[in-house]
């Protein structure tokens, strides 16, 4: 069916393809527009629209990274536990300190299963705060998380600070002998600590976004 599709549309396809096998996730619209060399994010929205329309994708438009192929019948949706409150902005205390994310009351929230792919565990937190603004996510917002232990610079993790008894919600930066959390967010400042006092618990896959 693919190879019947104008060019560009068919490039699309075959990227979202190799995308969700290699990472079992979709992409994101910018990486869409490099990977298929296209002029704009309006370009791949208009192409996006119209394989929706032909039956070829389904989109999520509260969900970040959102797309799901179909190959005759959806995806099924799945619960995932929403956790607790992650701060984005200043750090937050959390209450039973041995834990960043505290007990969990039983919330859920539905996520289409394609944007979990294979991934075991996932979570969701609710941000509080505006500091990561900048990369699309406000207050209110629901993120998805997969637990990991280390980051790269520049994903957005959720960080324990360990002497503080506080969570956070930023982009991790390696610098020498500390750690720079860096907000998405002009107006706020970094929280620079000591490697030691980072304790590294997921990295955010999508983001939920709260609507009204």
């Amino acid at each position: 069916m693919a190879d019947k599709l104008p060019d560009k549309q068919r490039r699309i396809m075959e990227y979202l393809q190799r995308f969700l096998e290699d990472k079992g996730y979709p992409p994101s619209i910018r990486d869409i527009q490099g990977a298929c060399q296209l002029s704009s994010t309006s370009v791949v929205e208009y192409h996006l629209r119209a394989l929706e329309r032909q039956g070829q994708i389904r989109r999520d438009p509260d969900v970040s990274r959102g797309v799901e192929l179909l190959d005759g019948a959806r995806k099924r949706s799945v619960p995932v536990p929403i956790v607790g409150t992650i701060a984005a902005g200043q750090p937050i205390p959390v209450p039973h300190s041995d834990s960043w994310s505290g007990p969990w009351t039983g919330e859920t929230i539905q996520v289409d299963s394609g944007l979990l792919g294979d991934r075991a565990d996932v979570f969701a937190l609710r941000v509080k705060g505006h500091s990561m603004v900048d990369a699309l996510i406000n207050d209110g917002d629901v993120v998805l998380m997969q637990p990991v232990a280390t980051a790269n610079d520049g994903e957005m993790v959720a960080v324990w600070l360990k002497q503080e008894g506080e969570v956070t919600l930023k982009r991790f930066y390696r610098e020498a002998g500390r750690v720079r959390l860096q907000p998405a967010n002009p107006t706020m400042q970094p929280v620079f600590t000591r490697a030691d006092n980072v304790e590294v618990q997921g990295r955010v896959l999508a983001v939920h976004r709260r609507v009204g």
